[in-house]
C-alpha cells in the first residue's frame, strides 16, 4: 500500500510540473522566454531625481530574481512600460497640539506613489493591459520629517508596486 501510495504521488507531481507554461515556485504562469523593461518616467516632477531610474532597476531585478525569463533591451514577448504618475504627501491622523494659540497638527504624514503600467504580451493579446498601481506608507510627522524618511518609505512603496505589478503580468493573479 505504501509503495502504491508513492507511486501514485509521484505520478500526481510529474503531471503536475509537465502540463502547458512553465510554472515556478513562485508562481508565474508563462509560455513567455523574454521580457523587455523600458525606462519608467517620472512625469510628477516629485521626489528624488532618480526616482525613476530607482524604479526601473528594482523592478527588472524582480523578474530576473523571481522568473526564468530572459531580460532583453527590445523585442521582448513580454512588454512592462509606463511611468510614475502620483507622488503625494498628506496629513493623517490629526492630534491636539496642546497649545491653544495652534491647530491640530498631524500626527502621521502618508507618501502615496502611483505608477500607470502598460503591459503587452505578443503571445496573448488578451493579456495586455493599461493600468494604475498605487501603495502608501506613514511617518510619524511630528518627530521627523519627509526628507529624513523618503529613502524607506520609497523601498517601502516600491516593494508593493513591484510585487502587485509581477502578479498581474507574469503570475496572473
Amino acid at each position: 500500500m505504501s509503495r502504491w501510495y508513492s507511486l501514485c504521488m509521484m505520478v500526481l507531481i510529474f503531471m503536475g510540473f509537465s502540463s502547458c507554461g512553465v510554472y515556478t515556485f513562485t508562481g508565474t504562469n508563462t509560455t513567455a522566454q523574454s521580457i523587455t523593461v523600458l525606462n519608467f518616467y517620472n512625469d510628477t516632477g516629485m521626489g528624488p531625481a532618480n526616482l525613476s531610474q530607482q524604479f526601473t532597476e528594482e523592478l527588472r531585478d524582480y523578474y530576473q530574481r523571481n522568473t526564468s525569463l530572459e531580460i532583453v533591451e527590445i523585442g521582448g514577448e513580454l512588454l512592462v512600460e509606463g511611468s510614475i504618475v502620483g507622488y503625494n504627501t498628506m496629513p493623517v491622523a490629526p492630534v491636539a497640539s496642546g497649545n491653544d494659540q495652534q491647530a491640530d497638527v498631524a500626527g502621521s504624514t502618508r507618501l502615496t506613489i502611483r505608477v500607470q503600467v502598460d503591459f503587452t504580451n505578443t503571445l496573448n493579446q488578451e493579456e495586455d493591459f493599461s493600468r494604475s498601481f498605487s501603495f502608501y506608507d506613514d511617518f510619524d510627522s511630528r518627530s521627523s520629517n519627509l526628507t529624513a524618511e523618503e529613502d524607506q518609505l520609497i523601498d517601502t512603496i516600491f516593494e508593493q508596486i513591484i510585487f502587485d505589478i509581477f502578479n498581474a503580468t507574469v503570475a496572473n493573479w
